[in-house]
């Protein structure tokens, strides 16, 4: 695997990308942490226990602490995302029955700030208590300053986008990922002038995408209306 975010002091979230050869196994069974992927390129399968459930481009899938997981490539080669979160989270209480494996665009997509919506794949709705796993869809253009109480990480399929701290702008390009902070303030900027970017992020504590905060002087200038 190649590690893109390692494991900081503080932070629950650690992003590597898993790189399957056709045919080829890989076990991803870990004792203390919970496991969420997204696959990236290829097909093939997670083995829970006695249970196998079909991996291709799109799906999302879980892997809980403890379960002893194995990642399988069919024909063709198979990439994936790979988050784990370590017991260090704090657990959100369960909400709903769990799930295991899942297509991004099964469920509806929720909105969000600035014309930008979500879809939340996996969180204590469907049995990941330690964390959610959401993909944002961001239109032309940036968001206004703002941060979230969450520590997060996020994964980027395509790009072309940019990523603001400070005075900071670091480029997005295609399979590129970064971490935020609790409370770090920020841009996340899509520099395509006309299409759509997809962001695959991951948070703790679990939660909604949308619990964003607006910097003192940036909430200024906004006005609910009566």
């Amino acid at each position: 695997m190649q590690t893109l975010l390692p494991s900081v002091q503080g932070s629950a979230l650690a992003l590597s990308v898993a790189f399957i050869d056709a045919g080829a196994e890989l076990s991803i069974a870990d004792a203390e942490c919970d496991t969420l992927l997204y696959t990236i390129a290829g097909t093939g399968s997670l083995g829970l226990g006695d249970e196998t459930f079909d991996l291709h481009a799109g799906t999302a899938a879980l892997a809980v602490a403890g379960e002893g997981a194995m990642l399988t490539a069919r024909d063709h080669d198979l990439a994936l995302v790979h988050v784990a979160v370590s017991a260090e989270a704090d657990r959100h209480a369960p909400t709903g029955p769990r799930e295991t494996v899942l297509r991004l665009g099964e469920a509806g997509r929720d909105r969000a700030a600035s014309a930008r919506s979500f879809q939340i794949v996996f969180g204590p709705h469907n049995g990941s208590t330690r964390a959610t796993l959401f993909a944002g869809f961001i239109p032309p253009g940036q968001a206004p300053w703002h941060y979230h109480l969450y520590d997060e990480i996020v994964w980027v399929p395509e790009g072309p986008g940019r990523l603001h701290i400070g005075d900071t702008v670091e480029e997005l390009g295609p399979r590129s990922a970064f971490r935020l902070r609790p409370r770090e303030v920020h841009i996340v900027e899509n520099a395509s002038p006309d299409r759509e970017m997809m962001v695959i992020g991951v948070f703790t504590p679990a939660g909604s995408p949308s619990a964003a905060y607006l910097t003192p002087d940036v909430a200024a200038e906004y006005r609910f209306a009566e």
